[in-house]
């Protein structure tokens, strides 16, 4: 509906209403209402027909428009918060599994220290001994100062360096005694005896393992892909 036939629409609804409003006004004695009621009709009327149609909608659309944006915000604030939540919480996880971890290492090492300082102290009551100390036998003794699951490595490599000889010497290299030390006055750092006290060579000898392959089972699988330690 154009404007034009607003208007006329308008103004054809306030006449009639005002004739209406004129005949009551004067049916109840009252002239002043019916003037007042013509006057309040014509402004009303007015008022609507000075809105066009096209600009009723458009408002119509930017309230609904202003409402979305609002929406819209309203989800862009949850969702950054909801974001901000998951993420503390998973740094919170974050920071308890590295602090897990850190004691754990912490505790393995305490336990290696532990190991490593009692295995220190038996070799070192040990070594002070001889094979008569055992009777003779070699391997029982190396087997008190290596103990647990790193003696049969080291019996393996004893085995094909020197069979258990601690005088052995090698015509050849020089290499001497259990373990074959080349030369074999590397092993006076672990005691001046080292010619004579199979516990001196095994001393040294596990020494030797521990620091270059980690252990005698470290120094074992090397000798059985090279033939040599």
């Amino acid at each position: 509906m154009s404007r034009i036939s607003v208007r006329g629409f308008a103004v054809a609804s306030a006449t009639a209403v005002t004739t209406v409003g004129a005949v009551v006004g004067v049916a109840s004695g009252d002239p002043q209402s019916s003037n007042d009621n013509f006057e309040a009709t014509a402004a009303d009327t007015t008022l609507l027909a000075d809105i066009p149609a096209g600009e009723q909608a458009q408002v119509q659309v930017a309230s609904l428009s202003q409402q979305a944006e609002a929406q819209a915000s309203a989800a862009d604030t949850a969702a950054r918060k909801s974001a901000e939540e998951a993420a503390r919480i998973q740094a919170a996880k974050d920071a308890k599994a590295k602090k897990e971890a850190a004691d754990d290492k912490a505790e393995k090492e305490r336990k290696e220290k532990e190991e490593r300082a009692n295995r220190s102290s038996e070799r070192s009551d040990i070594s002070n001994l001889s094979a008569s100390s055992f009777n003779g036998d070699v391997k029982a003794l190396a087997r008190q100062m290596v103990g647990g699951d790193q003696f049969q490595c080291f019996s393996n490599i004893v085995d094909h360096e020197s069979g258990w000889n601690y005088q052995a010497t090698n015509p050849s290299s020089g290499a001497y005694g259990l373990v074959q030390a080349l030369p074999g006055s590397k092993m006076a750092s672990a005691g001046a005896d080292w010619r004579t006290n199979p516990a001196t060579q095994i001393k040294w000898g596990l020494n030797y393992m521990n620091e270059r392959y980690g252990s005698p089972c470290g120094a074992w699988s090397f000798w059985q892909a090279n033939s040599w330690y």
